[in-house]
Order: structure tokens, then C-alpha cells, then sequence
């Protein structure tokens, strides 16, 4: 670990971000050139006083898990990532893979839609970054781990999650997700992530089973849907899926799509968020 450059990394980056970046007021009485370190410990979900020792070269190493949320807190783009976790003596995440990180541009477009709920997802479903929109209508689908991560294995082997999908809506949405992994299956032939997640599919849950035997596959780009939301009530959304050029990651922005969804969605923002309860709104809208 190379104490020094990391702190001064971390300095040079946290005083070259605008506030507005990270959608934080700019006023005209601000005097810190960049974010303050108590603004880079909210972005990041960590301590004031870790930050600071960071930036002096007084802190133990970081985990990874730290580094991930310095590095989306500071919008570092994948090079200057990979430079954060050699800095700190990790080696770098891999481009794919169970450590996956949201592109630095997709974060930032993140940010610039602002009430608009977004996220950026994976090409197998996980949820990889979420706006602050997109936190009070779907919770945070970042904490999952392990097969946890991936949609479609809590929707096949976690019967609640299904509860903010209406009744009538949830078999197709489960047959979609199946032929969106197909999809992605096909583009990824001969990946042991694919195959591995299949395969504990097959095995946790016989309906997975029969939807993927019957081969059929598709990738969406625009839905509509319709969210049970455990706040608001029901919701129609627009959902609009924009995807890399390598198809690996996708970015998802959801619009209300009528005005009684529009005046719900205004609603949820003054509400701001609460406690979720146990599986509920656990549903990426696609």
C-alpha cells in the first residue's frame, strides 16, 4: 500500500469534482474548491474521520468494498479506479465477473437525470448503481450478494419478491427474464458465470427449469409496467433500457406513464425514504 500517493490521489480527485456532479448545491458561499471530505463520507457511506485519515496517510488499508464506494463517490473512471486499487495494494476488479462495477459514464448520467429513478445494470440483472430516485421506488438492489445479486435468481427462488408485480403480470415478467438471460447466454457462449448461474437455477427451482428448456429468447429495450409499490400504491412506468456497445451493462430509466403515476412518483420524493418492508419493492422494473 502506498500510503502517500494514495492520499494525494484522493485529494486531487475529491478538489476536481464539481458539486453539481454528484448533484450537490453549488452556492455562491462556498469556499471549498471540489467536495468536502464530510460530502465524499456521505457519497461514499463511510466515516468523516476515515476519509480524513485517508487523505492524511494515517489509515489502514482500505478494503475493496471501500474502494468501490470512493471510487463511485468520486466518479473515477475505470482507469483511474484500476490506479485507486493498486494505490491501496488490491488487485483491480475484473471487467467481468461477481466484482463488476457501474461504468464511471453511466454514474454520472445517473446523476444528471435527477428525479428521473435510473440504474445501471449488468447484462445478467445485477444492479450495479442507483440514483437516489430510483432508491425510493425500488430500495437498494445494490446489497445483495452472491447468486442474490442476480434478478432473476431471487425472482425464481424468492416467492416475495414477486409481490410488487400484479398477480396477472407475473408470469410474463418471469418468462422475460428467462428470455433475457437466454439472450445474454447466446452472447456469452461458453462463460462459466452464465452456465454457473444456470445450472443453480435448473436445480433451486423446476419453473426456471421449463421456461429455459423452452428456448425462447429476447432483449428488451422498452417495456411498460406496472409497480405495487408498499408506499404509494400502484404504479405505471415507461421503462427505457440504453445499452453499452458491448452489451455488457445497461442503463434504466424509468418515466411515470400516466399522471396519476406522475403525482405518486412527486409524492414518494417529499416522503423521502423510509424502511422497506421485508421483500418488498425488491424489483428492477424490467
Amino acid at each position: 500500500m502506498e500510503r502517500e500517493q494514495l492520499a494525494d490521489f484522493l485529494r486531487r480527485r475529491r478538489q476536481a469534482i464539481r458539486p453539481a456532479e454528484v448533484g450537490i448545491a453549488d452556492g455562491p458561499r462556498r469556499r471549498t474548491r471540489g467536495l468536502r471530505r464530510e460530502e465524499v463520507a456521505m457519497l461514499a457511506g463511510m466515516s468523516v474521520d476515515y476519509v480524513v485519515r485517508l487523505e492524511q496517510g494515517r489509515s489502514s488499508q482500505p478494503s475493496a468494498q471501500l474502494l468501490v464506494a470512493l471510487a463511485r463517490a468520486l466518479r473515477l473512471s475505470d482507469d483511474e479506479r484500476d490506479h485507486l486499487f493498486h494505490l491501496a495494494g488490491h488487485r483491480p476488479p475484473p471487467a467481468d465477473g461477481t466484482a463488476r462495477l457501474a461504468r464511471a459514464g453511466l454514474v454520472r448520467m445517473l446523476d444528471l437525470l435527477g428525479d428521473t429513478p435510473a440504474a445501471v445494470m449488468s447484462d445478467l440483472g445485477e444492479m450495479l448503481a442507483q440514483n437516489r430516485a430510483s432508491l425510493l421506488l425500488m430500495s437498494d438492489l445494490t446489497r445483495f450478494r452472491g447468486d442474490r445479486r442476480y434478478m432473476i435468481h431471487r425472482w425464481f427462488t424468492e416467492p416475495e419478491v414477486r409481490a410488487v408485480c400484479p398477480p396477472e403480470d407475473r408470469d410474463l415478467s418471469g418468462r422475460r427474464l428467462v428470455a433475457d438471460l437466454r439472450a445474454a447466454a447466446g452472447r456469452r457462449a461458453g462463460d462459466p458465470v452464465v452456465a454457473g448461474l444456470v445450472e443453480r437455477l435448473e436445480a433451486a427451482s423446476p419453473e426456471f427449469g421449463a421456461l429455459w428448456a423452452e428456448h425462447e429468447v429476447a432483449v428488451r429495450r422498452a417495456d411498460r409496467k406496472t409497480l405495487l409499490h408498499p408506499r404509494v400504491g400502484r404504479l405505471l412506468l415507461d421503462c427505457e433500457t440504453l445499452v453499452t456497445p458491448d452489451q455488457g451493462q445497461e442503463l434504466l430509466v424509468l418515466t411515470p406513464a400516466d399522471d396519476e403515476t406522475r403525482e405518486r412518483m412527486d409524492l414518494l420524493r417529499v416522503l423521502g425514504s423510509e424502511e422497506f418492508p421485508a421483500g418488498a419493492a425488491d424489483h428492477d422494473g424490467r
